[in-house]
């Protein structure tokens, strides 16, 4: 593998393990109410924060809120990395059908079986009768089907039938795209500038209609309204950097983003306490907030976003170009451990809640419990449900 291709496995095993991280310290944090939300009334909370804990420390409401401002975004950017090579060695129509069975179809299934599972345990913290036959009563009676973590793949899913459309109908998409990118192989604020700036006309008009703590549920599908064209966004930025070559321009790792990560991560520390701050100021009645207010938490989050992808790209190229069997293991299933981890977290923190210990003992149990559990369990599916393996994705990023 190239140093480049090394980062990446080893970044997509960071981000598996600070997603584990952020769902492992839910219950703990210090703004939520002293009591469970109810299942079956409006706005079902529940399914943010299924499980709450008596135990608290405000550090992980820091970390969760540092996390949901940067951590999806980069998501969705290494989710496009490498759709073009993809879809350039397999057209339209396979790189279709190959998408929605590596992720359509198990994001269905977990969807289906995994996702009642995991809410049982919410269900049993505020239900008079606590049985099966009860709980999936209430289940059926909700107006929609909880997806939980799943609503990522939902919205990924979308994005790469655009892709896969945007091939069949955009003859040359893919130069022109890696044109763009390549205006940033020297110039990386350029790029981190230009991209904040498309990322806010995104994102600012839906929050100025939505609020950013709004979720919409149709069926069994789930997004935050003010943020899907922010994520088709990175999804499309992070198909550019891909156009471009994963070995040359931003992702290089004696480039510029690499030999500066420090700068980069000076500039998300800062642009995030910035967001937080404008954020503070409409955090107690949202619709009543002055414009003013609502605008600099929108440019905020769009400047946050892109300082900490390019920060986690930076310090990855720079320092994480190395071979690990461990991590090599975690990439390899980092998507089955995403499909199934929820179920151990959420159970996890039901099965401590009577437990006398401080917060962070109950998340530091929850984290190693769930990363083992998920972990194993993955590594023994093997084949079972298709994903790409490190090997696979190199080959694909070369054009194979």
């Amino acid at each position: 593998m190239s140093s480049s291709s090394l980062a990446l496995v080893n970044l997509r095993a960071a981000v598996i393990l600070i997603v584990l991280a952020f769902h492992s310290v839910l219950p703990y944090l210090a703004f939520l109410p002293p009591t469970p939300y109810p299942f079956d009334q409006p706005p079902y909370l529940w399914l943010a924060f299924p499980i709450i804990d008596s135990q608290r420390w405000f550090g992980f409401d820091l970390f969760c809120a540092w996390q949901d401002v940067g951590l999806m975004s980069l998501m969705f950017f290494l989710s496009g990395l490498f759709v073009p090579s993809s879809l350039a060695g397999k057209g339209s129509r396979k790189f279709l059908s190959d998408r929605l069975l590596r992720i359509g179809l198990p994001m269905a299934l977990a969807v289906i079986f995994l996702s009642p599972l995991a809410y049982y345990a919410a269900y049993r913290t505020t239900a008079v009768d606590p049985g099966l036959d009860a709980f999936w009563q209430s289940w059926l009676a909700l107006p929609f089907w909880p997806c939980g973590p799943q609503w990522f793949l939902g919205q990924l899913v979308a994005f790469n039938i655009l892709a896969a459309g945007i091939h069949r109908f955009i003859p040359g998409w893919n130069f022109r795209l890696a044109r763009l990118a390549a205006l940033a192989d020297e110039n990386p604020v350029r790029f981190g500038a230009g991209f904040a700036a498309i990322s806010a006309a995104a994102y600012i008009p839906l929050l100025l209609t939505y609020s950013p703590f709004a979720w919409i549920n149709v069926g069994p599908m789930a997004f935050q309204p003010t943020r899907p064209l922010h994520y088709l966004a990175y999804f499309l930025a992070g198909m550019a950097v891909g156009a471009h070559g994963l070995d040359r321009g931003l992702l290089r790792p004696d480039g510029i983003l690499a030999q500066r990560w420090i700068v980069w991560l000076a500039a998300a520390f800062a642009s995030f306490l910035l967001w937080a701050a404008a954020t503070s100021a409409t955090l107690p009645d949202w619709e009543n907030a002055p414009l003013a207010a609502k605008l600099a938490t929108g440019t905020g989050f769009a400047v946050a976003c892109a300082t900490s992808c390019l920060c986690s790209l930076a310090i990855c190229l720079r320092f994480a170009h190395w071979r690990a069997r461990a991590f090599d293991s975690l990439s390899a299933n980092a998507y089955r451990i995403y499909l199934i981890h929820y179920v151990f977290a959420v159970w996890l923190q039901y099965a401590l809640l009577g437990i006398g210990l401080f917060a962070i003992g109950k998340a530091v149990i929850v984290f190693c419990g769930t990363l083992i559990a998920s972990w194993s369990m993955a590594a023994a599916l093997g084949g079972a449900l298709p994903v790409l393996r490190p090997r696979e994705t190199v080959r694909e990023a070369r054009g194979a």
